[in-house]
């Protein structure tokens, strides 16, 4: 199916590696010009290296979301690249914080709500007048199934994920009337770099493939695996295409089946 993304232009923040790059490398296969940001120079190097798109086609930069400034000059950026035009935006940049509430310090706490949220509304503020322009406009906010099913190991993260899916409900109505369609992917435990890390640092003696397995029987995934990022992108891509015309204001489950209740 032609999903209607040839020839659009979409920002992908946090697009140097895991569920971001697998994006981008989607929205390229599907014909759409990708412009995206990370804060690793290095990495965002190598990864649009590997893509093996053309600078007509892709755009990158430095850019911490959590600097309005840095934003807005990357946006305006990207945009005048791809003659003025900006269609879609996916908010993917954010990280996991794992400590229980008596580890979690106040600076804990505001590092993770900055994060969270000035990861969606910088990106927004800056890219709102050429969403605006556009006659197929989506944001897509990249979030978690923490922010419906918490983990006190994770106390502050699922907090600000609950927090931004609240958020991403209510930019849904807000920006309706700019036909700006808003909807949320809550990921479930998605095979990035993030679990290899974690692997290494439990030492647990389990090979990486045994470990998984444990780990997904442990969250009760019912699929018994952890999900892979092109996963996740199919459904971000999905959400993008003006084939959704129809869809703002919800959030789209890629977990695995792992679930404590009906919602």
């Amino acid at each position: 199916m032609d999903l209607g993304l040839a020839d659009r232009t979409v920002l992908v923040t946090g697009g140097s590696s895991g569920v971001g790059l697998a994006t981008v490398r989607a929205l390229l296969d599907e014909g759409a010009d990708v412009a995206t940001c990370g804060r690793d120079a290095d990495r965002l190097a190598k990864a649009a290296a590997h893509l093996g798109a053309g600078s007509d086609r892709l755009f990158t930069g430095v850019c911490d979301v959590r600097n309005s400034d840095g934003v807005s000059e990357f946006v305006e950026r990207a945009a005048a690249h791809f003659g003025g035009r900006l269609d879609a935006l996916v908010n993917n940049a954010g990280q996991s914080r794992m400590k229980p509430l008596d580890e979690t310090t106040a600076e804990d706490w505001r590092d993770e709500l900055e994060l969270k949220f000035s990861g969606v509304l910088n990106p927004l503020a800056a890219a709102r007048s050429y969403l605006r322009a556009s006659d197929a406009a989506a944001i897509v906010n990249v979030n978690a199934v923490l922010a419906k099913q918490p983990e006190t190991r994770l106390i502050t993260t699922s907090a600000a994920r609950a927090g931004i899916l609240n958020l991403s409900k209510s930019l849904a109505t807000e920006l309706a009337g700019d036909g700006i369609r808003v909807n949320s992917v809550c990921l479930g435990l998605i095979d990035t770099g993030q679990w290899t890390r974690r692997h290494a640092a439990a030492d647990t003696g389990l090979g990486y493939e045994e470990w998984q397995a444990q780990l997904a029987a442990d969250r009760g995934v019912a699929l018994g695996r952890l999900g892979r990022a092109e996963e996740v992108a199919y459904a971000i891509v999905a959400l993008l295409s003006p084939r959704a015309s129809y869809i703002t204001g919800t959030s789209i489950d890629v977990c695995g089946g792992v679930g404590r209740g009906i919602l």
